[in-house]
């Protein structure tokens, strides 16, 4: 089963259960994800479809970390809750072994021997490490690996 047709059988779940925080969540991340095939012209695969609930991820704790700071505590912990539940979908995150495991894998298999070569290493960790591991905090290891 693709990964989209879980979420549509989560939202039918959600439905007959009654759960409405649920429900809105995910009809939330498939208009999202519907928005991203009209605007690519192309169904998604299961590896975009994580970036789009990464987006949705980041984008939650962001609203989160925003109403924290205007002191809507009450508002902070519903987008919590709504990134919680969007995490669900992602697979379990990389331990740092495993991170740096994959890094230095992708290293020798491109031949990559200074930063000139990053975009390379980047592409191809990111198609493995999608949804497993924060793409930020990745590319500056894989820049200190390069560089040192």
């Amino acid at each position: 089963m693709s990964l989209k047709d879980q979420i549509k059988a989560d939202m039918k779940d959600a439905m007959r259960a009654g759960e409405k925080e649920r429900l809105s969540v995910i009809r939330m991340l498939l208009a999202s994800i519907q928005r991203r095939e009209i605007d690519d012209r192309k169904d998604l695969d299961d590896v975009e479809i994580l970036s789009v609930i990464e987006k949705q991820v980041k984008q939650h704790r962001d609203s989160a970390t925003q109403f924290k700071d205007a002191g809507r505590d009450e508002r902070a912990d519903a987008e919590l809750a709504e990134a919680g539940m969007l995490l669900g979908y992602l697979p379990a995150p990389l331990s740092d072994d495993e991170i740096n495991a994959l890094i230095d894998q992708v290293i020798g298999e491109t031949g990559a021997s200074g930063m000139q070569d990053m975009g390379k290493v980047m592409g191809i960790i990111k198609t493995k490490a999608q949804g497993r591991a924060d793409m930020g905090s990745l590319s500056g290891k894989i820049k200190a690996r390069l560089a040192g």
